[in-house]
């Protein structure tokens, strides 16, 4: 029988939304029989309410973990629900026929709850009964090896793992965490691998040593041809955590890897995209930016907007713009990282990054071409060739164009040093490599969290 084609937890917690929130609205519209058929608007409330629960990072491991990080969110979901559904019947009345349309809101909104409430415990019951554990055997037990258990047991999207690995001396050595780990069990390297992985029938093979001396790839394919998924460790870590592991890093599958091609087609919907969402944000946010220029004028004299040089796609150098946060004077000594509690930021200034409102006047970048609305974060040209000498791989990040938001900003909260820096290149090497219209929009949806709880924000 095949293997690894189970629905993971986010998947099956996903599919268990859609009935609860189809049975909610059925229910709703058998208790209150006054209602009328309302078209489109049924349809598209529960749509929404599923994106705003991907966009406030229901469905993200921490979520997952935590059903009371779960439960806390909820509520605002639906109430960004519900002023959503509000401002669609207030602006949209041909589609949204009203007044039937504002109760059916109305008493969705609850039903709403109930739901995500109700998926989220069955898949706790679920978890607990060990449902979405998997099974992994790792080929090797050395420092790949232990970076790949650290990896499962902090960032991986699967939430739990029962990991058993097969060594052989000629791999390289054994890294004394793994074999001082209780949780850890390693088999000398069998004669006949097949027959070890059939008796432990695991959902995944993971290829994994430090040296590739003793692999057996005989082995390896007869358990391949058996049904038993192999993946080799950077495509495991990659498909996995959602970056690339630079740390241990084969250039050569980098090479031969599949991705860090970016067809017509999708640069055309991309430039649309950003259009569209760029145009649509700067008419609704219109009065918001307005506003926060004002506050800026009002309590600090100087200028209002900033401007700055940045590298974007292809090495191209630009004048960022954005709403002056530091006091005119926070450069005179030369470019510098910003600091926690930085002393250079105003009173407003603090405010606005927190919200990320001084990032808005980009939105006019983005309309000039200068950026992408999703992409790596655009550095100065001064920290660019200081990470490109001492990160391989960095310049690799001006393949596409630079982005308001990105993977790395969503996954990874801000940092000002080295190794904030590589951190950041994994994720944006992966997004460069997978970068399409599909995986922009759900960045842009992610955003939203990030907007709403902005940890690591300087």
């Amino acid at each position: 029988m095949k293997k690894g084609s189970g629905l993971g937890a986010a998947h099956v917690l996903f599919l268990l939304d859609v009935a609860f929130l189809a049975a909610a609205c059925a229910a709703v519209l058998r208790l209150v029989p006054t209602l009328r058929p309302i078209g489109l608007g049924a349809v598209l409330f529960p749509i929404a309410d599923l994106c705003l629960l991907y966009a406030l990072g229901l469905y993200r491991r921490e979520a997952l973990l935590d059903v009371g990080k779960a439960l806390g969110r909820l509520p605002i979901a639906a109430g960004a629900g519900g002023l959503g559904a509000w401002a669609a019947t207030a602006t949209l009345p041909t589609i949204f026929h009203t007044p039937e349309a504002h109760l059916l809101f109305a008493a969705s909104l609850p039903s709403f709850a109930a739901a995500g409430l109700a998926s989220r415990l069955v898949l706790h019951l679920l978890r607990r009964r060990g449902v979405f554990r998997r099974r992994l055997l790792v080929i090797g037990a050395g420092r790949r090896a232990w970076d790949l258990v650290w990896m499962l047991r902090h960032e991986a999207r699967t939430l739990a793992f029962d990991v058993v690995f097969v060594h052989d001396l000629r791999m390289g050595e054994i890294d004394a965490r793994i074999a001082a780990d209780p949780a850890s069990s390693i088999l000398a390297s069998a004669s006949n691998l097949l027959a070890t992985t059939q008796a432990m029938n695991p959902d995944q093979i993971v290829v994994a040593p430090d040296e590739r001396r003793g692999l057996s790839i005989e082995g390896l394919l007869a358990c391949k041809m058996a049904g038993f998924p192999v993946s080799e460790y950077a495509a495991f870590v990659e498909k996995e955590i959602g970056r690339i592991d630079l740390k241990r890093l084969d250039l050569s599958w980098l090479l031969y890897a599949d991705g860090f091609v970016v067809r017509t087609t999708d640069r055309l919907l991309k430039r649309a995209l950003d259009i569209g969402v760029s145009t649509i944000l700067l008419v609704c946010l219109s009065p918001v930016l307005l506003a926060a220029a004002l506050a800026v004028k009002l309590t600090d004299r100087g200028p209002i907007l900033y401007r700055q040089e940045r590298v974007s796609g292809g090495g191209q150098v630009f004048r960022i713009i954005k709403l002056r946060t530091m006091r005119t004077d926070a450069e005179r000594n030369g470019a510098v990282w910003a600091a926690t509690d930085d002393p250079r930021i105003t009173r407003i200034g603090q405010f606005l990054r927190r919200t990320r409102l001084d990032e808005l006047p980009q939105l006019f970048n983005i309309l000039r071409g200068d950026m992408a609305f999703v992409g790596p974060r655009p550095e100065r040209p001064e920290f660019v060739r200081e990470l490109a000498s001492q990160l391989p791989l960095y310049e690799e990040r001006h393949l596409v164009r630079a982005g308001l938001t990105g993977w790395a900003q969503i996954n990874y909260p801000y940092g000002a040093s080295l190794n904030d820096a590589r951190s950041k290149l994994s994720y944006d090497l992966f997004y460069v490599k997978n970068c399409g219209a599909l995986f922009d929009i759900r960045i842009i949806l992610q955003t939203l969290r990030v907007v709403f709880w902005p940890g690591g924000v300087r």
